[in-house]
């Protein structure tokens, strides 16, 4: 038993090894900031902002609805939150935090 042991820690050992080696065909060395660039409109295609057009808009984007916060507040309680998945929102956050 032992030897079947050694035997499998010894091929994995060097198994581990053929599949570490580096490729000589690869330069050594980590890569140069010039191969990593991307030009700024490449960029700038997938992260442009979606812009706000009224300021109806701008205050929804900062400020919750008493109905999500009340939400968060379940969800931030594991156990509300537990029960809102068996029960439904409003039975488990009349359980845990009074009327809803």
């Amino acid at each position: 038993m032992r030897s079947l042991l050694a035997l499998l820690i010894v091929t994995l050992a060097l198994a581990a090894l053929c599949c570490c080696e580096k490729d000589p065909k690869e330069p050594s060395g980590s890569l140069s900031a010039d191969s990593i660039r991307i030009k700024k409109e490449v960029a700038n295609a997938f992260v442009k902002r979606k812009k706000r057009s009224s300021p109806y808009e701008w205050y929804f984007e900062y400020y919750k609805s008493p109905l999500e916060q009340m939400h968060e507040r379940c969800e931030n309680y594991p156990p509300c939150d537990y029960l809102s998945d068996q029960v439904g929102f409003a039975l488990a956050y009349n359980r845990f935090f009074g009327r809803y």
